[in-house]
């Protein structure tokens, strides 16, 4: 595979042979005239701009001295090609408007500006001497070796001649020698040269152009687009919920009261024992029914809230509960849809698994989270990625920008504890 920058190609046996370090020591010569060119830039706009800010002219040449380091900062992602094939794309945003007006304010609102200005700034008085003294020691050393054999025919009369004013060579074949030394360090330097372009490569892509430019912005938009798939998520099931409770529910009622009459008016004999048959499987079906629509999105949680659901589940444990939930206030609906699965798996896995006699449901909103916690005398030895059926709970809760924990040394006792951010449902905008 061919190397798409110096670091890879430093790795292959022909470096030397391509066209890497000249590559490289064009990348470190190049940013001399850049830099000159945006230090006079700099220099000439900020001094004039302060002289006729005293008459307010200078104002707006000193508002566009600011965006000097957007061009800099073009031309150095057009200089990493030199050394770098990968893409560097511009950390700036699109204006969501057409102008000059709109261009110029989002350019003075976002971060990437003044990071590409404090670069200029950087690149003019620091960056680009360094790199003429990089290129110029490293050149310079072989280069003097490697003239020597020309010092002593001209200058030294072929009788003696400096070698970079630190000995003297006074005789041929020492010069030769000498010589041979540049020659081999010549080598060596292709090397230095193609390390030093990619450590000035690296740096320039960390500061203006990174491999995910707005990386925090798409942060942001993936969480906000999970929280909104949870919300849709919630809605659909209380739409569900409502449907099953308002339609299927109703019917099979009036199914089940029109088979209890007729089971009441039928003779004895085999049709009142089918009725009768039939009466008992649609009160089994009828109560099945509650039990999903329980399971779905509980009624009594979107009317009286979390604290009321828990002590509805806790009614239904197979496991005595204690229920404690400091809830005076109602919270969003998505936390709270969180927080009573959550508490719903716990007491099902404590009925099924854990061998306990009594467990605890405790709970309290103070400074701005909300905090549950389960707990049970059980056996222990609970494993939440273990089919626990918590992970994806776990991940709803995460959605919200909570934490789940588990504590469950063997032996008992077993601890869950939910923590989700949230204010009163009254406080919230």
């Amino acid at each position: 595979m061919r190397p798409i920058n110096v670091w890879q190609a430093l790795a292959r046996p022909g470096y030397l042979l391509s066209s890497w370090p000249w590559r490289s020591a064009g990348y470190l010569l190049s940013s001399a005239p850049v830099g000159i060119a945006a230090l006079v830039t700099i220099v000439v706009g900020a001094t004039v701009g302060t002289v006729l800010a005293v008459v307010l002219i200078g104002l707006p040449l000193l508002a566009l001295l600011a965006l000097s380091g957007v061009p800099v900062a073009a031309t150095e992602r057009l200089r990493l090609r030199l050394v770098d094939n990968r893409p560097a794309p511009t950390p700036h945003q699109v204006p969501a408007e057409p102008g000059l007006l709109a261009w110029a304010r989002t350019r003075f609102w976002e971060q990437a500006t003044w990071r590409e200005l404090g670069y200029a700034l950087v690149f003019a008085t620091v960056l680009w001497p360094l790199d003429l003294i990089v290129v110029g020691t490293v050149l310079a050393v072989p280069l003097g070796l490697l003239v020597t054999p020309v010092l002593m025919m001209t200058v030294g009369d072929g009788e003696e001649a400096r070698v970079l004013k630190m000995w003297t060579a006074t005789s041929m074949p020492e010069a030769i020698a000498t010589a041979v030394v540049g020659l081999l360090m010549f080598t060596v330097c292709g090397y230095v040269l193609g390390i030093a372009a990619v450590a000035r490569a690296e740096l320039t892509r960390l500061l203006i152009a990174p491999l995910e430019p707005n990386l925090g912005a798409r942060v942001t938009e993936l969480v906000r687009s999970r929280a909104r798939l949870v919300d849709a998520f919630e809605a659909e099931r209380r739409r569900i919920e409502r449907d099953l409770h308002d339609g299927a529910q109703q019917r099979i009622v009036a199914l089940t009261m029109a088979l209890g009459l007729a089971r009441l008016d039928a003779p004895p004999g085999p049709l009142a024992d089918q009725l009768a048959k039939a009466h008992d499987e649609a009160g089994k079906a009828l109560a099945e029914l509650r039990e999903l629509i329980q399971g779905i999105h509980p009624k009594v949680l979107a009317d009286f809230g979390v604290a009321a659901a828990v002590a509805d589940a806790a009614d239904r444990s197979v496991v005595p509960v204690d229920v404690t939930l400091d809830l005076p206030e109602r919270l969003p609906e998505a936390v709270e849809a969180a927080a009573y699965f959550v508490v719903c798996e716990a007491l099902a896995n404590v009925g099924k698994h854990s061998g306990a006699r009594r467990a605890e449901v405790s709970g309290r909103h103070a400074d701005g989270r909300l905090v549950v916690e389960i707990r049970d005398d059980g056996r222990g030895g609970a494993d939440a990625e273990n089919g626990s059926g918590l992970t994806g709970l776990a991940d709803r809760v995460s959605v919200l920008d909570g934490r789940l924990a588990l504590s469950s040394p063997p032996g008992g006792p077993t601890l869950l504890r939910v923590e989700i951010p949230c204010e009163p449902i009254d406080h919230c905008a």
